[in-house]
């Protein structure tokens, strides 16, 4: 006979979990044991929102289920952004919840809500155990369908009294997956790929959570195939491969003739399929159905898993007769003419500093495996255009769902997955409010995330669009020049304030040599408007 915490931990323990994200409560006292007595590390944040990012951080820097457990009522309610978000991303995160006692149940316990109506909505199951004996089985379920593609996020709750009772249990066997299967059309797609004079690939998030990245790169090195990518599907393809041509993405995806679509839904980033020609054929590949039904139709839908697709067409492309030469020339020219054009920018003298000037001097001292975390509007997508990725997860951001505040979660769960890498959390000052007090987390574990703050004092996704509009903004200014820095010394890390573009990279340097939680609060111009073309709507 266990208690049922003691049991939740043996199941997560089978399952590989080495690390469980929380914010201290009594609902979630014997999980909390049975953790401590199986050697899963408990690491507890300062709001419940960002255990659920640092679950969904580890689970991106490993491609593993991260786990986080969230007391009852407003600790779950606290949570629902973060799992809306991994929904959005396909990460595998399993959120386990307290919940108040069934045998009360109606009586107006403290906390007392029943959590799945508004869950479920966001996640592939949700279940709460009302029997101390059937806790592993449920708990075991809710592990393993988080990683079964697509993969997604899980809950499941455990009232006080069922998780403080005893029962026998036997932890379940790890299923056995069946052999991954390509995508049925997949001699089609075959053949338009191999037909194609001016292919493209566009790879997202999808192709990540497949992997499917060695396949992706034979297939495209076998055709000569231009390869674009977006949210985790950065890295993929290495930033400095000669298929990587991230410049030229508005003209490849203009001009193709067939777009193979990777693990990326033609959402809002795709111009809700504007973003390709008009005779583009469009093959969207991912690992389960499209759900997007007012968008562009696709010329042809492949849905099976992602790296054997990908490894039959890559089959076929194999001896095929390379037709891109051309295509590729004219690319790499439209490449060469945008970075070019970059330059001004890159070098900008400017104080407060141009926000990309900072990544300029940013790209100089990060290693080529360092993990790049955004958080933020305008100053973060000028980080997407000018980061450079290089291996797989080692690029994230809040994903589609654009919840600002994922970014000190993810880097916590990112360093605690890769102790001895880079980890780099870009935030504006604007994302800093949401989740800043996880510095005290960072210097509470010992985690040495250097952050880099792009400091306007403006809500800059706003307040341009709103001046553009209505010749003015309201409730998009934020107080100038405010001391993050000095905040963040006062929660146990360093802070470091920077006004000057040559006394950047001096900055970066010692923060990222000090091995400790580190704030560099750089000031930057907020007259700079970001060049934005995409409709959010």
């Amino acid at each position: 006979m266990e208690h049922g915490g003691r049991i939740v931990a043996k199941v997560l323990k089978s399952r590989g979990v080495s690390r469980l994200f929380t914010l201290s409560g009594g609902h979630l006292f014997s999980i909390y044991d049975g953790c401590r007595a199986e050697g899963i590390e408990i690491v507890d944040v300062r709001h419940e929102q960002s255990a659920a990012f640092a679950a969904e951080g580890f689970a991106k820097a490993t491609r593993q289920v991260g786990v986080a457990a969230l007391t009852a009522g407003p600790g779950v309610t606290n949570g629902v952004s973060a799992l809306a978000g991994a929904q959005a991303n396909g990460s595998p995160l399993c959120v386990l919840g307290g919940r108040a006692p069934e045998m009360r149940w109606g009586a107006g316990s403290l906390q007392e809500i029943d959590h799945l109506p508004f869950v479920e909505p966001l996640v592939k199951s949700a279940e709460t155990v009302k029997d101390t004996g059937e806790i592993a089985a449920h708990t075991a379920a809710a592990l393993d369908l988080a990683a079964t593609a697509p993969s997604g996020p899980t809950f499941v709750d455990f009232p006080l009294d069922v998780v403080f009772s005893e029962a026998d249990s036997e932890v379940p066997a790890v299923p056995v997956e069946p052999a991954p299967q390509p995508a049925e059309g997949v001699d089609r797609a075959a053949a338009l790929l191999a037909g194609a004079e001016r292919p493209v690939i566009m790879a997202g998030t999808g192709l990540y959570w497949g992997k499917g990245e060695d396949k992706l790169r034979s297939l495209a090195e076998a055709l000569g195939i231009p390869v674009f990518l977006n949210g985790l599907g950065r890295g993929c393809i290495p930033a400095d491969h000669e298929l990587a041509l991230s410049r030229a993405r508005g003209a490849g995806l203009q001009g193709a003739d067939v777009a193979l679509v990777i693990g990326v839904p033609i959402d809002f980033r795709l111009g809700f399929g504007e973003s390709f020609g008009p005779e583009t054929k469009l093959i969207p590949l991912d690992a389960a159905p499209n759900a997007l039904t007012a968008n562009r139709t696709p010329d042809l839908d492949l849905v099976g898993d992602i790296a054997a697709t990908l490894a039959a067409l890559s089959e076929s492309a194999q001896g095929a007769s390379r037709r891109t030469d051309r295509w590729l020339e004219e690319l790499r020219a439209v490449d060469a003419e945008k970075r070019a054009a970059e330059q001004e920018e890159l070098n900008d003298s400017r104080s407060p500093l141009h926000p990309v000037r900072v990544y300029k001097e940013l790209g100089e001292v990060l290693d080529r495996n360092a993990i790049v975390i955004g958080d933020g509007g305008d100053f973060v997508s000028y980080a997407g255009r000018f980061i450079e990725t290089y291996e797989p997860g080692c690029w994230m951001d809040p994903g589609p769902f654009g919840c600002l505040g994922a970014g000190p979660g993810q880097a916590i769960g990112a360093k605690l997955a890769h102790p001895d890498r880079q980890v780099c959390l870009l935030l504006g000052d604007g994302a800093f409010g949401f989740a800043g007090m996880e510095f005290d987390t960072m210097a509470r574990h010992g985690l040495g995330v250097v952050g880099v703050m792009g400091n306007n004092g403006i809500w800059a996704l706003e307040h341009h669009p709103m001046k553009f509009l209505y010749g003015y903004s309201v409730a998009a200014e934020l107080r100038p020049e405010t001391r993050y820095d000095e905040m963040v010394e006062a929660l146990g890390c360093d802070g470091i304030l920077v006004r000057d573009p040559d006394d950047l990279q001096p900055a970066l340097t010692r923060a990222f040599e000090s091995g400790r939680p580190t704030l560099v609060n750089v000031l930057t111009d907020p007259e700079v408007v970001y060049p934005r073309k995409s409709n959010l709507a």
